[in-house]
């Protein structure tokens, strides 16, 4: 679940719009076209969403587990490969979508199944949370200063760390404790996750602002738009979480 989970948004970095200025395209990157070309990455991984999402409640819950591989196996791998060639975001931005749509719609009916209603009460929080930073970042109450950008860094490897130890415990039967538990600790932990992950979207908005005020070719506003669904799923599946040990203590 690498791609899922990572508490960071390693594909837009300060370098990253640096490396793509002055090659001399006609059409450059706009702020309108990274826009329209997120939305469509949140049709993509709606659609298969909904697919794995219905196969996973058709009464056969097995069924979705080579969707949930292929989705898991093949998202990290288009995740790496957009990263490091920016250039085949067009075609990578939109599969990308679609492979984590498929680990979506199968977690979501998951939780589902033991907490009736909370995929939709992420899903609205989600997108309430990505409108809030979007406008505390165009009135400027949030911006990405120097000083803000290195302590959501700092946080966000932070969690990136524990995560890691977490999974690498994982594989000798050990857990940490409290944090994954539905007691006031675990809750706290994930709320603090929430918030830094919440908090990324303000730096993802700054460096696809700057990008296009730098004249970066129109195909990275494919990569922009799929490094803001990189966050998004990340808070999605983290709201998730929490909604899932608020509603264990009822």
């Amino acid at each position: 679940m690498a791609t899922l989970f990572k508490p960071s948004n390693p594909v837009l970095r300060d370098r990253t719009f640096d490396n793509v200025r002055g090659l001399g395209l006609e059409q450059t990157m706009t702020l309108n076209g990274t826009v329209n070309k997120t939305g469509f990455l949140l049709i993509c991984a709606i659609a298969t969403a909904s697919w794995t999402w219905h196969l996973a409640r058709s009464g056969e819950p097995g069924a979705v587990g080579l969707p949930l591989i292929v989705g898991l196996l093949g998202g990290l791998v288009v995740a790496i490969a957009t990263a490091f060639k920016p250039a085949w975001s067009p075609v990578t931005a939109p599969l990308y979508s679609l492979l984590e749509g498929l680990v979506l719609g199968g977690i979501s009916a998951l939780f589902e199944a033991s907490y009736p209603g909370i995929a939709i009460q992420a899903v609205m929080l989600t997108l309430g949370t990505l409108v809030c930073m979007l406008v505390l970042y165009r009135a400027r109450v949030l911006q990405a200063t120097e000083k803000f950008k290195i302590g959501v860094i700092a946080a966000t490897s932070g969690i990136c760390l524990v995560y890691l130890v977490s999974i690498v415990l994982g594989f000798f039967g050990i857990q940490i404790p409290k944090i994954y538990d539905a007691g006031p600790i675990g809750i706290a932990f994930s709320l603090i996750v929430v918030a830094i992950a919440a908090l990324n979207l303000v730096l993802d908005f700054d460096l696809i602002e700057r990008g296009a005020a730098q004249g970066a070719p129109k195909y990275m506003e494919w990569y922009g738009g799929f490094a803001v669904m990189v966050t998004l799923i990340w808070l999605y599946l983290e709201i998730l979480r929490l909604l899932a040990k608020l509603r264990s203590r009822r």
